[in-house]
């Protein structure tokens, strides 16, 4: 079985129980990365071991390779001294060296096989979790943005809200009507300074007129 079936059995009562009931998005999301980190690191640590067994059978293989070699030269020597029973009995020893190093090697090529795939998957995984971590941060960013917009739609609807609003214009209109009864006092009362501006007015307009009359005397004559 592959991680990632077996990844999917670890985690699918997980998810399923989440979507049961409703948990929030960044929730599930962090519980996805916590197996899939979990199972990273066991699957590492069994990738570990299969290495660490895998030594031990090229050491295994090596040793019967060998003895082969030695089974091989005494029952020459033992065949070099006519002692032709020796020969026989160490040649069906070197047999059996060589099976026993022909069969580790079969086991060795499926190890190999094992070792890469589990490698594949291993990498497969990373990628998984990379793009999982890369996700949750816009998961997250994107539920708190929808938090604070939904807090301040709250606000804005509020009553709390619609009600100071409506106060403010209950203020508004009371100081209209407070500056309206200060300008009906102001109405038929002149000040200094207006009577004053008034005259200057006066003055000015008067300059304009005797401007005025001087020069179409001017252009009569």
């Amino acid at each position: 079985m592959g991680i990632f079936s077996r990844f999917t059995d670890i985690i699918n009562s997980n998810i399923n129980s989440l979507l049961d009931k409703a948990e929030d998005p960044a929730k599930m999301v962090r519980l996805i990365i916590q197996e899939m980190e979990d199972t990273l690191v066991e699957v590492r640590s069994s990738s570990a071991k299969t290495l660490a067994d895998k030594k031990d059978l090229v050491r295994q293989a090596d040793r019967f390779e060998k003895e082969s070699v030695q089974w091989q030269e005494k029952a020459e020597l033992a065949l070099s001294k006519g002692r032709e029973d020796l020969a026989r009995a160490a040649l069906i020893e070197k047999n059996k060296c060589t099976e026993k190093a022909a069969s580790l090697s079969d086991e060795l090529t499926h190890v190999d096989d094992h070792i890469s795939k589990l490698q594949e998957e291993i990498s497969q995984l990373q990628e998984k979790l990379a793009d999982a971590k890369a996700r949750q941060k816009a998961i997250i960013m994107r539920e708190k943005t929808a938090e604070s917009r939904l807090k301040v739609k709250k606000k804005i609807d509020s009553d709390k809200v619609n009600d100071a609003l409506g106060r403010f214009d209950q203020y508004e209109r009371k100081i209209d009507d407070i500056e309206s009864q200060v300008e009906s006092y102001d109405m038929g009362s002149k000040s200094l300074a207006d009577e004053i501006s008034e005259l200057e007015n006066d003055e000015s307009v008067d300059n304009e007129l005797a401007a005025l009359k001087a020069k179409m005397k001017k252009d009569n004559k």
